[in-house]
């Protein structure tokens, strides 16, 4: 088990890589680029490649014996069942957002040991801001040339309910029903992984995904919600694991900060397996 002495290290060295790769996404980000279809008809660009490409390279030069899954690079189950730790990034979280030039991307990247998120760093770098946290270290804020801040998840209160949603998924009837459910409440928007940190740093109460996403999403706002006092689980309130089966697909997840609180009974949709 790595130290958190260790993870702090990785954790700024990690900050670095991803703000390399950020200044490359604001490079492209608003240019012409090749876009093409995954299997899943999601969109892929050359900037997604290349940052992808800048990632991998710096952080298998930080320590070799730590292998490298990126969304754009994904060895087959058979090698990486054999992984015990292992770098899980998504060099560009929002690829959506980055082409509708609304600046709400990020680049995540996460460190996973025995299947739990131990590290994790979320740039969004049009905002100039970063997120991050490692295992017993505590989790942060750091926005422009402001000092580092310390952040925390809320208790939830009733008469300020706030939820952060996505802005592709407003038309899943499952999600709306749970937005329902809830009663008063009020809504902030934001793209990629910029609705969970919303919720590690108190901002709002709840996110709930009822829809597709993979481990690669969530995994580095993971260990900051986590570290905020928060929790990111699957509908059964079970916190997510990563590389356990041969899909990288999550379940649908919830992000919360105050666990008195049933989300899930708020949840009229029948629960995925």
């Amino acid at each position: 088990m790595l130290s958190a002495d260790v993870l702090s290290h990785l954790t700024k060295e990690a900050l670095c890589i991803a703000g390399v790769a950020g200044d490359r996404l604001l490079e492209l980000h608003g240019s012409v680029l090749d876009i093409q279809r995954k299997a899943d008809q999601s969109p892929v660009t050359n900037a997604d490649i290349e940052a992808s490409e800048i990632i991998v390279k710096a952080l298998s030069q930080l320590d070799p014996k730590l292998p490298v899954l990126s969304e754009e690079c994904v060895p087959p189950r058979k090698e990486r069942s054999q992984w015990d730790a292992f770098w899980l990034v998504d060099p560009l979280d929002g690829t959506r957002e980055f082409l509708k030039g609304n600046g709400e991307f990020t680049v995540n990247i996460a460190l996973i040991e025995e299947g739990r998120p131990v590290l994790g760093v979320v740039v969004a770098p049009v905002f100039d801001l970063a997120y991050f946290a490692w295992r017993d270290g505590g989790a942060f804020r750091h926005h422009s040339h402001k000092p580092i801040e310390p952040i925390a998840v809320r208790n939830a209160d009733c008469e300020d309910l706030t939820v952060a949603c996505g802005r592709g998924n407003r038309n899943n009837a499952q999600l709306q029903a749970f937005l329902n459910s809830l009663g008063a409440h009020r809504e902030i928007s934001r793209g990629a992984s910029l609705k969970s940190c919303l919720v590690a740093e108190g901002a709002a109460d709840v996110y709930v995904r009822l829809g597709p996403t993979c481990e690669w999403d969530t995994a580095a706002a993971q260990v900051i919600v986590e570290q905020a006092g928060g929790h990111l689980t699957d509908t059964d309130m079970q916190g997510l694991r990563y590389n356990r089966r041969e899909s990288l697909m999550n379940p649908h997840f919830m992000v919360f900060g105050d666990a008195s609180v049933d989300w899930a009974s708020y949840l009229t949709c029948d629960r995925p397996a």
